[in-house]
């Protein structure tokens, strides 16, 4: 045992890599259970007391739940992974724990809570969410805890212990548009702002952010290819780029000569708006070049252009679910462009790896994912996909 006077704080063994941490601040003693080595166990002690001489110390044994997720929101929410969540997502964390967890849970001790307050926590919530939110809640609020754990703010993590652990039910894969459906969308918007991003979502798959994240210097024409290299992310603090959450989102996608042509006349109408020349005048538009930054699909600020500011992509949403009900699309989401466009090269027999690499996509995640989003036409390959995706029983 290393024992010193309470003022510099002991340390005593309470078991196998188990500690009592004893201290004093502000002159009343304080004790605090504590897991690990003997030089962590040093290294928490002086933490603890540091935290004391700068005004920031809180009673182990009073911290609520609530003061550790506020603190560990306004930390960005680190987890085991050395990336970071994105502004975007930190902000999703806080909306469910500050909405479905800290008004139920908020008030109790973080030393004190117990399995059967979180399992009490998502019996209510059955009644009240989606089951895939329900364990969107459960995940974030998992990782919160576990991060007290590492953290030494929390010695067992209740989560461990919980009978009750909310399913994410069937993965929601929205409406697969055949290819004549998927056609009749695209020219319903061929006189709409969004066709050519309507077109590059059904043609190619990729996310509504990383298309509105395009620029023109991403666009090979002669070798038919587009370069997905960033998406925007759209936070309370406004619109910003980002990179790929994942090495695969960083991928270059061969279109065809249909979307290559769409691509083109999109560019040569940019390039007339630059240079102030009217269509259908004969101009060597060569001559006119864009900064390196360009957007394919800036933002538009009423007769005036900022080629570098993206569009607004909850407007970019909301414009095209209502013009895909006028055309009759009731209910089809943007989103799901992307997954009709793998579904038809999945039943046109095209490797999943292939499908995978050309949505950035995770190949066993996708092939989990699109089991059972295939037609009852193509049982076979529905049923291989099941069974090579079946994960042996733990």
């Amino acid at each position: 045992m290393d024992k010193r006077g309470w003022g510099e704080g002991s340390h005593v063994p309470a078991g196998e890599n188990t500690w009592r941490l004893r201290y004093r601040v502000n002159g009343k003693r304080y004790s605090k259970p504590f897991r690990g080595t003997k030089s962590e166990a040093k290294k928490e002690l002086r933490r603890l007391l540091k935290a004391g001489d700068d005004g920031e110390h809180v009673d182990p044994h009073r911290k609520t739940v609530r003061q550790w997720i506020e603190h560990w929101l306004s930390a960005g929410a680190p987890g085991k992974r050395r990336e970071k969540p994105s502004a975007r997502t930190v902000e999703r964390y806080s909306q469910l724990l500050r909405t479905h967890v800290l008004p139920v849970l908020g008030n109790y001790r973080l030393q004190k809570l117990t399995p059967t307050q979180i399992d009490n926590l998502y019996t209510d919530l059955a009644t009240k969410i989606a089951p895939r939110t329900c364990h969107h809640v459960h995940v974030v609020l998992g990782s919160a805890l576990g991060a007290a754990v590492r953290t030494r703010n929390l010695v067992v993590n209740p989560m461990a212990q919980l009978l009750n652990v909310p399913s994410p039910g069937e993965a929601d894969h929205g409406i697969a548009l055949d290819e004549e459906q998927l056609g009749k969308l695209v020219n319903g918007f061929r006189r709409s702002p969004l066709f050519e991003i309507v077109a590059i979502a059904a043609y190619t798959g990729m996310r509504r952010n990383e298309i509105l994240a395009l620029r023109w210097s991403d666009f090979d024409a002669t070798g038919k290819k587009l370069r997905v290299e960033r998406a925007i992310e759209q936070t309370k603090a406004g619109i910003s780029f980002k990179p790929p959450k994942t090495k695969r989102g960083y991928r270059t996608v061969e279109i065809d000569d249909q979307l290559v042509g769409i691509l083109r006349a999109a560019h040569e109408k940019i390039l007339r708006l630059i240079a102030g020349v009217p269509d259908g005048v004969a101009v060597d538009l060569s001559l006119v070049k864009l900064p390196a930054d360009a957007l394919m699909f800036p933002s538009p600020i009423g007769s005036e252009i900022d080629l570098a500011q993206p569009r607004d992509p909850h407007a970019v949403t909301r414009t095209f679910c209502h013009r895909a009900v006028r055309l009759g699309f009731k209910g089809l989401r943007f989103h799901d462009l992307r997954g009709s466009h793998a579904t038809q090269l999945l039943r046109q027999k095209m490797p999943i790896d292939v499908v995978a690499r050309r949505l950035g996509h995770d190949p066993a995640v996708m092939m989990r994912s699109y089991a059972k989003a295939l037609s009852s036409d193509d049982e076979a390959t529905r049923q291989a996909l099941s069974a090579i995706t079946r994960l042996p029983k733990a």
